[in-house]
């Protein structure tokens, strides 16, 4: 790879990093997570951030020495072949369908809290919002990643003031009893959290982006790192000593406490804005995933058969659109929580985490480089167990693909079948 290859320098980097880290899940998981485990849940933030620097170093390192475009799959198939990377992106397309309306429902909750209701209204307005980022990904329409960078941006410079404001009178307060249900907690707490760490993958295929990847890239993510760790840290203080274990809208209750009514208010503003740009985005990206994974026998044939190319393909859309429906219509009618949401998607996530750290292990160059990602991968290892019953999501998913592609290599060429019936 030539030294100069892009335009990005260290503190954009650095900022595309955080970006890609924090997202709507900073609006609800941190209440799960201190619901689940009591004050208890910091050594879950704490053991996450931990998990975070092998992490990511590994994916800056496959970044820098193995430049590709296909993110997480592209290391799976160079280490494990083509089947593998078949379940490592279909795993990661359920993550997407499954995730999709939990960040819809997030954005109706805090609608909700703005306007008065609990779930029965946050999920038909979750809804609402889910089906109108449906209408525009089929016309082709989407936001861009500048839009969601300065979205992100002003999540954390609203995360920065609400913790500022409101910690230092009550830092002291809502620790005891510190561990409330038992210290196996801490470990559901650390699998709901995970979603917020989701992200130092995404920067890994953009290393011909800097201007000096092998110094430049590394800068990057230490300095994101320690903007993560200082803002995390944080934010699991707030989690504990400000908000309620039991709030569906934390950010809100965390920003009133800084600055009164206004700020839960713009914080619900924000909430909706955030959660609508990052379905665009994610919608969009899945459908496309979804008909390349279709073209490559991963799943039905007819969601890749388009029958007129378009920028967004439409019947992926209209999967996620009969899932989504279904997965609001279990929450509005409090036959799923969204705790139970948040957990499926993280177990599709850390699943992919496992296939990718345990191909790097493989396909880096030197000692050093995979003692890392070893390291990386024992630690993921241990959170994916605490995903416990919800690990069925992404073995399902992976045993369909296998499926799938068994059967689409068993069936000979369309061209040979017709022959045949001529015969």
């Amino acid at each position: 790879m030539s030294e100069q290859t892009g335009t990005l320098g260290v503190p954009r980097g650095a900022a595309l990093y955080v970006g890609a880290l924090v997202g709507p899940g900073v609006l609800l998981v941190p209440a799960l997570a201190a619901d689940a485990a009591g004050p208890a849940a910091i050594v879950a933030w704490a053991a996450l951030l931990v998990l975070s620097l092998p992490l990511a170093i590994t994916f800056a390192t496959l970044g820098v020495r193995h430049p590709v475009a296909g993110g997480v799959t592209a290391y799976v198939e160079e280490g494990f072949g083509a089947h593998a990377a078949a379940v490592t992106g279909t795993i990661f397309l359920a993550a997407v369908v499954l995730g999709a309306p939990a960040v819809a429902l997030i954005g109706g909750l805090y609608v909700a809290d703005l306007t008065g209701g609990g779930t029965a209204v946050a999920a038909p307005v979750g809804g609402a919002m889910f089906a109108l980022v449906l209408a525009v990904n089929a016309f082709g329409l989407r936001v861009s990643s500048g839009v969601q960078f300065a979205l992100s941006a002003v999540l954390v410079g609203v995360i920065v003031v609400a913790t500022v404001t409101a910690l230092p009178d009550r830092a002291g307060d809502g620790w005891e009893p510190f561990a409330p249900h038992g210290w196996w907690a801490v470990g559901t707490a650390a699998n709901l959290l995970v979603w917020l760490f989701f992200g130092w993958e995404a920067m890994a295929q953009m290393a011909g982006d800097f201007k000096d990847p092998r110094h430049a890239l590394p800068r990057a993510v230490a300095l994101a790192y320690v903007t993560i760790v200082a803002l995390y840290l944080a934010l699991a203080v707030a989690s504990v000593t400000v908000i309620s274990g039991d709030s569906e809208v934390p950010l809100a209750d965390l920003l009133e406490a800084g600055l009164g009514e206004a700020g839960r208010n713009a914080t619900a503003v924000l909430a909706v804005a955030l959660t609508m740009g990052t379905m665009n985005i994610y919608l969009g990206g899945a459908s496309k995933l979804a008909a390349a994974l279709a073209q490559q026998q991963a799943l039905p044939a007819w969601l890749g058969a388009e029958p007129v190319p378009r920028t967004i393909p439409r019947r992926p859309l209209v999967l996620l659109a009969l899932t989504g429906v279904v997965l609001l219509g279990l929450l509005t009618a409090d036959l799923m929580e969204p705790e139970d949401l948040v957990r499926a998607t993280s177990a599709c996530f850390v699943s992919v985490y496992v296939l990718a750290l345990a191909s790097a292990t493989r396909i880096l160059d030197t000692p050093r480089a995979r003692a890392i990602a070893a390291t990386a991968l024992a630690l993921i290892v241990i959170v994916t167990i605490f995903s416990a019953e919800f690990l069925i999501v992404p073995l399902t998913v992976a045993a369909l693909t296998l499926a799938v592609r068994g059967r689409g290599r068993a069936r000979p060429p369309a061209a040979l079948r017709g022959r045949s019936s001529r015969r």
